[in-house]
């Protein structure tokens, strides 16, 4: 992995265009070909990105650019959709490199991993015609819980917790934002489904188009025989 601080600009072109203008920030280019951009504020989520497949070339500026002050340009080129990030170099602060190794990957507590493996056996209780494309599909930033299609072929992304709030939500609405630039699985919706779904929650997962699925544990697990299975 690639860390680099530097002051710099940066512009997405392709399917939608963004841009954010000169600020210092951090560059991660990781061992699966991404790139991130990071600043100090928002927590853990970029501020933009490319996910892989995709290739990084560095190119001196040209004579406009050099006179603005840029030093370096990057240009990270998507190989499937061709949509590219540029970012446009001043200064570089820090930049080092890193052999992190192999990942175990998260390790989820007890309930919330057998809830994974019993949604997939059941994967009919997210509705009529869902089907299981995989469990812990894996994306640029991390593992979706389960890859799923509905009754019309279409992708659905399913994020688990025992208890839902938030943070899960922005969790699974980063999944979603990174999974529908990629042609062969958009459009993708996304499921959030949890034992309990705070109000936050569920409001918020709403707003965003993602639908909530309360999950009961013992039916599931065959302990209630109650024909209520989800709400």
């Amino acid at each position: 992995m690639r860390l680099v601080i530097a002051r710099c600009s940066v512009d997405y072109a392709g399917r939608l265009s963004a841009h954010l203008p000169l600020a210092q920030r951090l560059l991660m280019v990781k061992g699966d070909g991404s790139l991130l951009v990071h600043s100090d504020g928002g927590s853990y989520k970029p501020l933009n990105w490319m996910s892989p497949p995709c290739t990084l070339e560095t190119t001196l500026p040209d004579e406009a650019q050099a006179a603005a002050g840029v030093v370096e340009v990057w240009k990270v080129t998507h190989k499937k959709t061709a949509d590219q990030l540029i970012v446009s170099i001043h200064e570089v602060l820090h930049d080092s490199s890193h052999e992190l190794g192999i990942d175990p990957g998260l390790q989820k507590d007890g309930v919330e991993a057998h809830l994974q493996k019993l949604l997939a056996e059941q994967i009919e209780l997210l509705g009529d015609g869902h089907r299981l494309v995989r469990r812990e599909y894996m994306t640029a930033i991390g593992p979706v819980d389960i890859l799923a299609t509905d009754a019309s072929g279409a992708s659905v992304a399913v994020e688990l917790k025992r208890r839902g709030d938030i943070d899960g939500v922005e969790q699974l609405t980063r999944y979603l934002e990174l999974m529908n630039r990629d042609p062969l699985l958009a459009p993708v919706s996304g499921v959030f489904a949890a034992q309990e779904i705070k109000p936050q929650a569920r409001t918020l997962a709403e707003d965003r188009g993602i639908r909530c699925v309360v999950l009961d544990y013992d039916a599931m697990r065959g302990l209630d025989d109650s024909d209520s299975r989800l709400f």
